[in-house]
């Protein structure tokens, strides 16, 4: 892998959460960042797509380009892939998942695509191939051009690794960061969330201004990809000190069973000395004791005909304790209909970007500081 001193690392993004992962990773310092459909591509070697895995919040996986050729046939496939340098990246004793897409080729047939690219790797190098396997080989075909990558991540990066207890329909931890980006968090300012289910917000902002890294918890699948160095990887995961944390951060929710779920997270996150959670209802929420900060909520959307205006009284009583109570705080606010926002009767901006919440559709819509 050493010779590969310069890849081409594909950041895979929440569709429509791009920018603020385009800024994240520009803000750590990765290089020539882009940001395309689908996610933002960077560049360099090996330890930096290591260090992507460790300190990105808002990526979902880590994709290295391993390399690109021309094939118009399965032949032509065959003989290509044969001569791919898979040793420089595959182990001949760990086995491999092949994934094929194929668009506007005259190759269209995936699933023959894929068995040309197994059958290479078990021949040449003799890995074994396996349909649960922790490492995976994607094949993409567009416009007759074959690009191979490996997923150096494994599991979804939003899975930190210290959460068991899932509220239902959660705001995936990868979504949250971003969205917390979005609103212009960068960790200095206490963040409440008056619906916060199993946490998700509150923890991710107490990680942020903690400085914790949300890979720090978990294992991923380059540490079984050749040329990988452990303790080059233990040293890069030891570099790093907890910041001083002066506030803290609340979630409260109308359910204890939420509310004991939160306090769990926090818990294994390493972050309950800095977060509060209590049960109470939207209507009752208060600003905690302290300088002013974000409120940032993910209310329910009502998927059925007929939810839309039960859910209105609650956008409606949460848009009024917050105009009544939280001046001096700004307000993001999550949904999938302008209605549902606009039930809140808050001093709303434009709409963020449309986002691709599980199929749902929902936006960000935010407001300045409340007076």
């Amino acid at each position: 892998m050493e010779k590969d001193t310069d890849l081409e690392i594909f950041l895979v993004a929440t569709p429509g959460l791009e920018a603020p992962l385009s800024a994240e990773a520009q803000s750590h310092g990765f290089a020539e960042v882009k940001t395309i459909q689908g996610g933002v591509t960077c560049r360099g070697p090996w330890p930096e797509v290591w260090r992507a895995n460790l300190t990105l919040r808002g990526a979902n996986k880590v994709l290295v380009r391993l390399g690109r050729f021309p094939a118009v046939h399965l032949a032509q496939l065959d003989k290509r892939a044969r001569k791919f340098p898979w040793s420089d990246v595959l182990l001949p004793d760990v086995p491999v998942k092949v994934e094929a897409t194929s668009r506007k080729s005259r190759i269209y047939h995936a699933g023959a695509a894929r068995q040309r690219i197994e059958r290479a790797i078990s021949e040449t190098l003799g890995a074994p191939i396996s349909a649960d396997a922790d490492i995976r080989i994607l094949l993409r075909i567009e416009k007759d051009i074959c690009t191979i990558s490996v997923d150096s991540s494994g599991e979804l990066l939003h899975k930190r690794g210290h959460k068991e207890a899932i509220a239902k329909a959660p705001m995936r931890e990868t979504m949250a960061a971003m969205f917390l980006r979005d609103c212009g968090y960068s960790g200095d300012e206490p963040v409440l969330d008056p619906m916060c289910g199993s946490g998700t917000f509150v923890i991710e902002a107490a990680e942020i201004a903690l400085g914790l890294r949300p890979g720090r918890s978990r294992s991923f699948a380059f540490e079984q990809l050749a040329g990988f160095d452990p303790d080059q990887w233990q040293a890069m995961r030891r570099g790093t000190t907890t910041a001083e944390c002066p506030v803290t951060f609340h979630g409260s929710d109308r359910n204890t069973g939420a509310i004991d779920a939160a306090t769990a997270n926090a818990e294994r996150a390493q972050v309950s000395a800095w977060t509060r959670f209590q049960q109470r209802s939207v209507s009752d929420i208060k600003p905690p004791e302290g300088p002013a900060g974000l409120v940032i909520v993910n209310p329910p959307y009502g998927a059925r005909i007929g939810d839309e205006k039960r859910l209105r009284s609650v956008y409606g009583a949460l848009g009024k304790a917050l105009m009544s109570r939280f001046q001096g705080w700004r307000v993001g606010v999550i949904t999938s209909t302008p209605a549902l926002a606009r039930a809140t009767r808050l001093p709303l901006l434009a709409p963020g970007p449309v986002v691709d919440h599980g199929g749902t559709k929902i936006r960000l819509y935010k407001t300045d500081t409340l007076h």
